[in-house]
């Protein structure tokens, strides 16, 4: 079925043998159930070790412990504590690199472990190998992290704002999905039906609790606490684990994973560490990576366990760095990333074109009013649901909160690999605001699809405008010849991120919502990573 599912898949090596629901001890003594997938043949076999939080039936004991256990590894699908009928109480982050440890020191037991052990998994199953690696056990030979998060707080926040759709989803998906399919699809479900009502409560503390079935204490937290630098994120990020860690390590993302910027993060501090890494970055959103994704994100994963594991590197492509080109559907390998380009910048000028002639001064270009009881709509982008991705913006930018400014069509292609930021020159007639930015590719037909955004936060004083440089993650895009440049401006972008109240008070708690003139001003730029990389 598997196979019928995902053409291109290897063929099988070997039959496969399978031991449900060991009992693992945790360090504190909490029984966690774990599920051994292995080779049906004599010899030793690398391991591999894969926590989750998702339960260890469909589609993670399939894809995990079968695939890999018929390419000849042991497999070790273990459900993270309070989890999937493991022990104790499910915590956000707290307990996975003591728990981590103590199924190292258990697998050491095992007559069937050779020592040898690589670990591999999407999303918070990365979390968990980055745990594993603030104090690698000296067996960890390689890793292979999908789609994976290291720093909670930028999963839920960017610069303060709430990603009130990842909140919820997190908590759905962290609620329900352990307890297998059909009640984690009713849950689903229910969300879907209850989505408006809980992300236009007022206040918004608590009201998920009917969408959700239930209160679930941690997301009340990680709601409720804006600030990292708040003691409540002590700990959270495990970034430290990437600035000196020697395992060889690959990442694999997509350019609409609602944690790109967490692969770029992690790319970077490995390089800088001097450890073997590798990087892929496909046309994907966080959930089709491991969907329409699939055969590639596995060949890649299977590759890289080879070479580390096996000593058989003769899967391994030879650059360090693999992109799809939006714009071109074609893939290219890179020595690094970001390659070297020239920073271009692209300016609004009235009549809502977009120009790179430098303006002359900082005088007010346009107005739009944000009413938060009508929020600009969020369309698509880098998000945890099945509304992620590329979509056609035209009807989203017809609306008059949301400001356009176009180039003309092009005349040669342009090519951007690496950062997209914005620097937003912006008054207000409230003091603050939230200020959404999007890249959209318009091709000759008049369809603008989205190719990378991001969204900021801003208190002006008076009528003097404040500046603003608003990250809108990275891209690999080639904008054709007849094609069009846009650059789209907005107060927000609901409800991926919770709605501005445009007083300055917390939007989990605001009960008095004020609509904001949001003027835009002439010293403004978009910046553009312009590269012949492509030719």
């Amino acid at each position: 079925m598997m196979r019928a599912t995902w053409r291109g898949l290897p063929a099988k090596r070997h039959h496969v043998g399978w031991e449900p629901g060991l009992v693992v001890p945790a360090a504190d003594g909490s029984p966690l159930i774990t599920d051994h997938y292995f080779p049906r043949a004599e010899g030793d076999f690398p391991t591999l070790l894969v926590r989750s939080p998702y339960g260890r039936g469909l589609p993670w004991g399939p894809m995990y412990g079968l695939l890999f256990a018929e390419q000849g590894f042991h497999v070790v699908l273990q459900s993270c504590r309070g989890t999937g009928g493991s022990g104790g109480t499910f915590d956000l982050w707290r307990n996975e690199a003591a728990d981590g440890r103590a199924t190292v020191s258990w697998l050491r037991e095992q007559p069937w472990f050779d020592g040898t052990l690589g670990t591999v998994g999407p999303s918070y199953l990365g979390y968990v190998q980055w745990a594993l690696a603030l104090d690698p056990p000296p067996e960890l030979k390689a890793m292979v992290v999908q789609v994976g998060l290291h720093d909670p707080y930028a999963l839920f926040h960017a610069d303060g704002a709430l990603r009130l759709e990842n909140a919820l989803a997190v908590g759905m998906g962290m609620t329900y999905q352990h307890q297998g399919m059909a009640p984690f699809l009713r849950a689903t479900l229910r969300l879907q039906r209850r989505l408006r009502a809980v992300t236009t409560a007022q206040p918004l503390r608590g009201a998920y609790v009917p969408a959700l079935g239930g209160e679930v204490p941690w997301l009340d937290d990680v709601m409720t606490h804006p600030d990292a630098t708040d003691a409540y994120w002590s700990g959270a990020s495990l970034a430290q684990s990437t600035e000196r860690l020697s395992v060889p390590t690959t990442l694999i993302t997509g350019w609409h994973d609602a944690l790109a910027d967490q692969t770029f993060e992690q790319y970077h501090r490995l390089r800088q560490a001097g450890c073997e890494t590798a990087l892929l970055v496909g046309p994907w959103t966080h959930t089709s990576a491991l969907q329409q994704g699939w055969p590639e994100v596995f060949a890649e994963s299977l590759a890289w366990l080879r070479a580390h594991l096996c000593a058989d590197p003769s899967s391994l492509r030879p650059t360090a760095v693999r992109v799809h080109i939006g714009g071109e559907n074609a893939w290219r390998d890179l020595a690094d990333w970001p390659p070297a380009a020239a920073a271009t910048s692209w300016h609004p000028i009235p009549g809502g074109h977009l120009t790179q002639q430098a303006p002359t001064d900082s005088a007010p270009l346009t107005t739009f009013r944000y009413d938060p009881a009508d929020p600009t709509p969020s369309l698509g982008g880098p998000l945890l649901s099945r509304t992620a991705g590329p979509r056609d913006n035209r009807a989203l930018e017809a609306r008059a909160d949301v400001l356009t400014f176009t180039s003309p069509p092009l005349t040669e292609p342009v090519d951007i690999l690496g950062p997209v930021s914005a620097r937003l020159s912006i008054s207000t007639d409230t003091g603050y605001a939230d200020v959404f930015t999007r890249l959209c590719d318009v091709d000759t037909q008049g369809r603008s699809v989205n190719v990378c955004d991001g969204l900021g936060r801003l208190r002006t004083t008076e009528q003097a405008p404040s500046q603003v440089t608003v990250p809108m993650s990275s891209a690999a895009h080639r904008f054709p010849v007849g094609h069009r440049i846009r650059w789209q401006i907005s107060g927000g972008a609901h409800p991926r991120y919770a709605r501005s109240p445009g007083t300055g008070e917390s939007p989990v708690d605001a009960t008095t919502f004020t609509p904001v003139r949001i003027t835009l001003h002439t010293d403004s730029a978009l910046t553009l990573p312009c590269s012949s990389g492509l030719t």
